[in-house]
């Protein structure tokens, strides 16, 4: 079968949930191997992504290990047959594969929960909002890569404002909703496009202000994207090296409760989009 020299994200997900299937039941690499009729070496490509795997010796993996988990295994499935090119494919050798891999990972999502601290988050901004903070890249950007990220981030809002939008709950620190990118008419339009996307039912906004007590999250940014079943959920967090990819059990329930300790510290969503309406007027 032919390799895979760029694994996305998605592909890398399925064979390290099933290596961890065949870990949890004590099965040597090589036995499983054997077992789906090939070498070790296959069975190490499969595992790391970079080698697709049928339906049929899926199943016959789960069977071997004993895995009973029918939802677990039938998403395992899903993603293993899935063929889709979105929209974000015709990024491919244009922008990095991480930007293709969140937008993949935000088009197979089944809700979406972030937390924003420095920046207003990439799905709720203005065109002119992403191209400033693109432009204080450094090196700078040319606009041969410049205009890519800014269009690729506005495609992106699909996934809460399409035919079949995501719920999206987002909880934003007042300081993202204050500093300026750029200038006052980009705030302004900015602060319009978060209270528009309220309106319209396509984001639920949560907004912890400065002043507010009992919050020590700041370093706490964060996207929490809910799979088809738990075991599939995902965390990106953004780091000095790039983004994050987040999957492991003990992590996820660690990041599920950092989100419900953040949102306890927020405004509830009446109060945020009057917050941001006083905001608005203060500009």
């Amino acid at each position: 079968m032919t390799m895979r020299n760029q694994p996305t994200a998605r592909q890398v997900r399925l064979g390290s949930e099933l290596r961890k299937l065949r870990e949890a039941a004590g099965k040597p690499a090589k036995e499983v191997a054997g077992l789906l009729g090939a070498s070790s070496a296959h069975m190490s490509q499969i595992e790391a992504g970079s080698s697709a795997i049928s339906e049929e010796r899926l199943r016959r993996l789960a069977a071997h290990c004993a895995c009973t988990d029918t939802e677990l295994i039938e998403a395992l499935v899903a993603i293993a047959a899935d063929r889709t090119r979105g929209w974000w494919d015709e990024y491919r050798g244009v922008l990095p594969q991480v930007n293709l891999d969140v937008a993949e990972a935000e088009h197979h999502a089944t809700f979406l929960h972030e937390i924003a601290i420095t920046y207003v988050p990439g799905l709720l901004q203005t065109a002119d909002y992403a191209r400033a903070v693109f432009s204080y890249t450094r090196p700078e950007l040319p606009e041969s890569e410049l205009s890519p990220r800014v269009e690729h981030r506005m495609r992106r809002r699909a996934v809460i404002e399409g035919g079949n939008p995501l719920p999206y709950e987002t909880i934003v620190h007042e300081f993202a909703l204050r500093v300026r990118v750029a200038d006052r008419q980009t705030s302004v339009l900015q602060l319009r496009r978060i209270l528009d996307e309220i309106e319209q039912g396509h984001a639920a906004v949560r907004v912890i202000p400065l002043d507010q007590d009992g919050f020590a999250g700041a370093a706490t940014s964060m996207m929490y994207l809910g799979g088809p079943v738990p075991q599939l959920d995902t965390v990106l967090r953004d780091s000095p090296t790039g983004t994050l990819f987040i999957d492991a059990e003990a992590q996820l329930k660690q990041l599920r409760t950092l989100f419900r300790k953040v949102e306890n510290a927020s405004l509830d969503p009446v109060a945020s989009r009057d917050f941001i309406h006083r905001l608005l007027k203060e500009l």
